[in-house]
């Protein structure tokens, strides 16, 4: 993420140079009879007439509709404005031709806890009428959205400065503008759920106290909801279950901070159960009766795709110890909604097999290292063992009690060369 500092500018020619039709001499001002705007399939007209600032029966001049033209174009909703201009006794007419500028992301706002998003929306679209609940990428339409909000947190008597973020992966395209307050500390007090049946709120429940007290945000508890919540019904056969944006309520105020309680509106969809499980793409690497006594979906019973992902990083575990560090294992749900059932096929890509790289030892002085060297038995050349290093360590319990010492194990898989370089750290415990 890049912290928004100051406007972008959309710079055009047809900002600067309009096209009108106008005596030689500079026409003198007059009353405006209307405004047309045409060209704009994602505004309609009022709303870009409104984002003017003109309205029909004042005093304008010709210096007024160049300065409109600029700043309509300023705010990047547009990358074409152009305006004509009629005059006649009765005054002038002004016509706008516009071209819709692209791409457009949308609007999140982080903590603005004392508003619903529908309220904050209408008061928005009051204040900056080109406001639709997405903003252009470029341009100074973000600024005029976080000056409006500044605005309203100074009516709700708040004390916090309003900023944005442009979010988004840092390699990638911007993906949402993100509004915040801060200098108004707001923590949660309390998570509660609607739509959960009374079977998963004791587990829900549990999962959610870990998160009260923190700095309520909006996206991070979305993120912590999807990570904590959602595996409660997946692991009860909800395949499909869904968790909607958090609630905020503002429960209670002090001068130095606002607490809020949380809702999560959670939609549990149909409860799948198991039909069969199917192995795909493995060889004969090892029987398929080991692979299968694994994975622990079984036919009839609810669709544990929790265990499914754990299931499969024990299968990796086990080819890891014939040297298949690259395996790939994906359990792929076949879904029938009309019976809400549910066949696994658990797909493997085996790939290549890795071989035992260089052993670093760190911690020890240089005898106990010669030392810790010459008993590791798994040599370099050989087809690497991931059950190895706990075997190792299980070996040297007696010199090195964890008690006294932490051992840690660091596999770094090379893939260019199919090599597993190891290092183990030696960390004595005070």
């Amino acid at each position: 993420m890049t912290r928004t500092l100051s406007a972008l500018l959309l710079a055009c020619a047809s900002l600067l140079s309009a096209q009108t039709r106008k005596p030689s001499q500079p026409v003198s001002p007059s009353k405006l009879i209307s405004v047309k705007v045409t060209g704009s399939n994602r505004y309609p007209p009022d709303q870009i007439i409104a984002a003017t600032g003109l309205q029909p029966g004042q005093t304008v001049s010709e210096d007024d509709f160049k300065s409109v033209t600029r700043r309509l174009g300023e705010t990047g909703a547009f990358s074409d404005v152009a305006y004509t201009f009629q005059f006649g006794p009765e005054g002038m007419k002004l016509a706008l031709q516009v071209t819709d500028s692209n791409p457009f992301v949308p609007v999140r706002f982080e903590n603005f806890v004392w508003l619903s998003d529908q309220d904050l929306f209408e008061k928005l679209r009051t204040r900056v009428p080109l406001f639709q609940g997405q903003l252009p990428v470029t341009g100074d339409l973000a600024d005029q959205v976080s000056e409006a909000l500044q605005v309203l947190a100074i009516e709700l008597e708040l004390h916090g400065r309003v900023d944005y973020l442009r979010a988004g992966p840092e390699d990638g395209p911007m993906e949402a503008f993100e509004f915040s307050i801060t200098g108004q500390p707001i923590s949660v007090r309390k998570i509660g759920f609607s739509g959960a049946s009374p079977a998963e709120l004791p587990a829900l429940e549990a999962a959610a106290r870990q998160l009260s007290g923190q700095d309520y945000s909006r996206s991070r508890l979305m993120t912590q909801a999807e990570k904590t919540f959602l595996p409660v019904f997946l692991a009860r056969g909800y395949l499909k279950a869904s968790v909607a944006t958090p609630q905020p309520k503002v429960a209670e105020e002090t001068p130095e901070e606002t607490f809020v309680d949380v809702t999560f509106l959670i939609t549990p969809g149909s409860q799948y159960k198991v039909t069969g499980v199917q192995l795909s793409g493995y060889k004969d690497v090892f029987p398929v009766e080991k692979l299968r006594e694994l994975i622990h979906l079984q036919p009839g019973q609810p669709a544990n795709a929790v265990q499914a992902n754990q299931d499969v990083e024990a299968l990796k575990k086990l080819y890891g110890t014939r040297g298949y560090m690259g395996i790939q294992i994906r359990p792929l749900p076949e879904i029938h909604d009309g019976d809400s059932t549910v066949r696994y096929v658990f797909q493997f890509q085996e790939g290549s097999i890795y071989k035992m790289g260089d052993l670093e030892v760190r911690g020890l002085d240089s005898k106990a290292t010669e030392r810790m060297v010459a008993a590791w038995r798994l040599l370099a050349g050989e087809t690497y063992d991931s059950g190895y290093p706990r075997l190792f360590l299980d070996s040297i319990s007696g010199q090195y009690p964890a008690d006294q010492w932490k051992i840690t194990v660091h596999e770094t898989p090379e893939d260019q060369e199919k090599v597993v370089d190891v290092s183990l750290h030696f960390d004595p415990r005070r």
